[in-house]
């Protein structure tokens, strides 16, 4: 596993009114995605966006939703280099960055790992 690789993780939790708002902005964000560099420093390696209920008890997978939604994003790229040239790009071509903004200063939580560094993998 080569450690100079990055993520940007970030996990979103909405309340029921966002979900849907939510569901179109990955649409859209998945389709710009798909214009990055798959090649040299700046390569997206890994792109996936998940989401599923809030549980009561975090680390009790049996424990009752809380009617809340955690979206969680995480982008793998060759290196750091990727992170920066992503919000470039975010900023220079992506045409719903503010309403992606807007939706996020709707959320109950937002937690982000910006440049993350690997530091144990299997594959």
């Amino acid at each position: 596993m080569d450690l100079s690789k990055s993520h940007i993780v970030i996990m979103w939790t909405v309340g029921p009114d966002e979900v849907a708002p939510g569901d179109a902005l990955f649409q859209s964000h998945g389709k710009w995605m798909e214009g990055h560099s798959r090649k040299g420093d700046t390569a997206l390696l890994d792109y996936s966006i998940s989401k599923g209920p809030e549980l009561s008890n975090p680390v009790d997978p049996d424990s009752a939703p809380t009617g809340d939604t955690i979206f969680v994003l995480d982008e793998f790229y060759a290196s750091p280099a990727g992170v920066v040239e992503h919000w470039r790009l975010a900023r220079d071509t992506w045409h719903d960055l503010p309403a992606f903004m807007d939706w996020t200063s709707k959320a109950r939580q937002v937690v982000t790992l910006h440049s993350g560094t690997v530091i144990q993998g299997l594959w």
